[in-house]
């Protein structure tokens, strides 16, 4: 049974595991409303592939252009992040 002010019909549910860690630091602020902060995550997210879509659709790479390019990011984040922590 729905006793929420919103309409049960235009509302899905979805339940989330989290680890046990993260539940008792949210315990430690009951006055936020987590399921609004999972939902606010989840849209976010959405329009952030919404957006990669739309540019990956104009793209004239090929997969394998995409792998490659991944991997010199990868590697270069990898040796920018180990560069700063062993200075």
């Amino acid at each position: 049974m729905c006793t929420h002010i919103f309409n049960c019909d235009i509302m899905g549910n979805m339940t989330l595991a989290i680890p046990n860690e993260i539940q008792k630091e949210m315990k430690r602020f009951p006055e936020i409303k987590w399921s609004e902060v999972a939902r606010r995550a989840i849209k976010d997210k959405i329009e952030a592939l919404k957006i990669a879509n739309k540019i990956a659709s104009k793209s004239k790479l090929t997969p394998k252009d995409v792998k490659e390019f991944s991997k010199q990011i990868n590697s270069l984040s990898s040796k920018r992040f180990f560069d700063a922590n062993n200075t």
